[in-house]
């Protein structure tokens, strides 16, 4: 029988050659999805583990079940039997999976602490239960275990009929490390202090870090041990709900970044032969060790593994009304080599024995699950490599992603800035870089994450103007240094959110410049705080510049979203190299950027082509005073339209040097 075509072909016609990887990959997704949820079943119906494993409440007490299929024994202990290890056995029900029921005379209460007891080749094993939803460090003996908390329990939502925003202008953010204080920030100081914040600049989608336990703060949430529980570091898994809960209220999406390309190492927190055995979730031997996270590799193969992990996903959407997720370390997952020291310059690299078709077949299942639970709801993958089909729809032969990042940005800004003076700026390459994606497959812009805010690395401030913010962001330093640093800020931000993605994203404290970089506490800099928090003071002080940095950031996403501006295309286009400038058009709007440090340009044309013919009005300026600019452009100019004897059709605009400005027109 003849095999239809497949959608991603017509979209990419050079993927061709390689058609039978594709069809490979979808009859892969057929058949896992039959093989999980027979022929009619639906994924939303099948990640359910959350409500049958774990701890849950019952008439009669308390019920706990778990998967540990090479357990020869299992026990149940923890402060309710004195840590007694033998006196509350679990019972087998085949399959692996035990149970124990306790009634009202011996029920565990909310905020006992327990842990599960494991009997493999005779030896006992300490763990943490796999579906645990809270768990804590004791602070005297250093120990995790589980707490209990009823969290399928009703919370008060007065969310119903929350929906996303259509494009997302996202807000990546750190619960820890968002306050100033020197500690670990909380929940609930997050709800009451940063989120009226971010509603006020204008972000509609916050992205959260580090929600899912892990036992090394410093890990920035990447290496989790448990994978149902919400850090107890910052509170409660209330105060979460509430956070989401105002958010949703404040018209913000909230996106998990959720890590399901690897899991924390650790054996008495982590899943981590649970059961005794490296094989119960990930595959054995240097296959299942990641050589440069020191982290274990997760057996997309494996049915109970992926019932695990989509119960996990499904988990945070239902019981916490996540919008959505941030997929991490999607490469890692895709390629067996994790795509460490792969340039990805060819199709055939992403098509070959190389290549993890199981972890493809998870991510394809998991986007179908995420879509199925909440049609609204976002997935975006950190896929460095450019994995062709990562935003195409698995009906099309995609993976089905709504978004990428366009990792590839950063990396280009840091590079322009650190290796190249202001003159050698490339008009061309930063066109081509920030315009340049597969067809089809939107994408999330940004020119710096928290990536690049890591100590070892700079922001794109502090490498703009470094040791010089700590004596001269004042408003009355006359800082040559500063002003270069504040003008090109601007201007990266502004040409960043409008050309290199269909959404755009931000990292807390970045869109004010905020100085220094991030560097959590930890033995080398004898555990201080001083890195790892948010200097909220220094943007509300009126007398230094981060507030015209801010106040610049809030005006460019408001007239970004007034006209949806990211989801028209940029044509019109108009770059020159000798004169720094880059030009295009965007719906009704012009955007003019002058890169060059010291030529301004009397009347430089912009071309509009003929469709847009009429007059035009300046409504953004990176060169306003209250910006921190020079206030050399003049925005009450009304600047008509004329045809050259070329045949081209705009209008004549003074571009000072080393600023951009947005014009709109104003009649049609």
């Amino acid at each position: 029988m003849k095999k239809k075509s497949l959608g991603i072909l017509k979209i990419d016609p050079y993927l061709s050659d390689y058609k039978a990887d594709l069809f490979l990959r979808k009859e892969n997704y057929g058949k896992k999805k039959e093989e999980l949820v027979g022929k009619n079943g639906r994924l939303s119906s099948f990640a359910n583990g959350y409500n049958y494993f774990g701890f849950h409440k019952t008439k009669a007490g308390w019920v706990y079940r778990e998967w540990a299929p090479a357990a020869e024994q299992m026990f149940l202990t923890g402060d309710f039997n004195d840590w007694n290890t033998k006196s509350h056995p679990l019972t087998a029900l085949g399959n692996g999976v035990w149970e124990i029921e306790l009634p009202n005379k011996s029920a565990l209460k909310v905020g006992q602490k327990v842990q599960a007891i494991v009997v493999h080749n005779g030896t006992e094993l300490r763990r943490i239960p796999t579906y645990a939803t809270r768990v804590v460090q004791d602070p005297n003996t250093i120990l995790w275990c589980a707490e209990l908390e009823d969290t399928l329990k009703d919370y008060p939502w007065t969310d119903k009929g929350f929906v996303p925003e259509k494009t997302p202008f996202i807000y990546e953010c750190h619960i820890g490390m968002a306050q100033e204080k020197y500690g670990i920030g909380t929940y609930e100081e997050f709800r009451t202090n940063t989120l009226p914040r971010i509603k006020k600049q204008g972000y509609n989608t916050i992205q959260i870090m580090a929600i899912m336990e892990h036992p090394y703060y410093g890990s920035f949430g990447y290496q989790v041990s448990n994978f149902f529980a919400a850090s107890s570091k910052y509170g409660t898994s209330e105060q979460l709900k509430a956070l989401i809960n105002t958010a949703h209220e404040l018209g913000i999406a909230v996106l998990l970044d959720v890590v399901h390309s690897h899991a924390v190492n650790n054996t008495n927190e982590g899943l981590n032969e649970f059961d005794g055995t490296v094989y119960q979730f990930f595959h054995e031997g240097e296959k299942g060790n990641h050589s440069a996270w020191g982290t274990k590799l997760f057996n997309y193969g494996k049915n109970e593994v992926i019932h695990f992990l989509l119960s996990n996903l499904k988990y945070w959407m239902k019981v916490f009304h996540f919008d959505g997720f941030r997929f991490d370390g999607v490469t890692s997952m895709l390629y067996h080599d994790h795509g460490l020291g792969s340039a990805f310059c060819n199709y055939g690299m992403y098509f070959s024995m190389n290549t993890d078709t199981e972890a493809v077949t998870y991510l394809q299942l998991a986007n179908e699950l995420i879509h199925q639970v909440n049609p609204n709801a976002l997935t975006i993958a950190e896929d460095m490599s450019g994995m062709p089909g990562m935003c195409i729809p698995i009906k099309d032969g995609g993976i089905g992603f709504d978004y990428r990042l366009s990792m590839g940005v950063p990396d280009l800004w840091i590079k322009t800035i650190k290796e190249q003076t202001d003159d050698e700026w490339d008009m061309n390459k930063l066109w081509y870089e920030l315009t340049c994606r597969r067809p089809k497959e939107k994408t999330i812009g940004y020119c710096e994450s928290h990536d690049q805010a890591l100590v070892g690395d700079k922001t794109i401030m502090f490498r703009l103007c470094d040791a010089e913010m700590y004596s001269a962001m004042n408003k009355f330093s006359g800082s040559m240094i500063i002003d270069r640093g504040i003008a090109l800020h601007k201007m990266i931000r502004l040409l960043t959110a409008s050309l290199a993605g269909d959404g755009y994203l931000n990292f807390m404290g970045n869109e004010f410049g905020h100085p220094e970089w991030i560097d959590f506490p930890r033995e080398g800099n004898g555990w201080s705080y001083h890195y790892c928090r948010r200097q909220w003071s220094l943007v509300d002080n009126k007398d230094l510049r981060y507030v015209e940095l801010n106040d610049f950031d809030k005006a460019m996403v408001t007239l970004l979203k007034k006209d949806d501006l990211l989801s028209a295309p940029p044509i019109n286009r108009w770059v020159h190299q000798d004169d720094k400038i880059i030009v295009f058009t965007k719906a009704d709007y012009v955007f003019a950027f002058n890169f060059h440090p010291t030529k301004s340009f009397e009347g430089y044309f912009l071309p509009v082509g003929n469709e847009n013919a009429g007059k035009y009005k300046t409504v953004l300026s990176t060169d306003e005073s209250v910006f921190g600019g020079f206030n050399r452009t003049d925005a009450s100019v009304i600047y008509d339209t004329y045809n050259t004897k070329a045949n081209w059709t705009g209008f004549n605009c003074y571009l000072p040097s080393r600023s951009a400005v947005v014009l709109k027109k104003i009649d049609k």
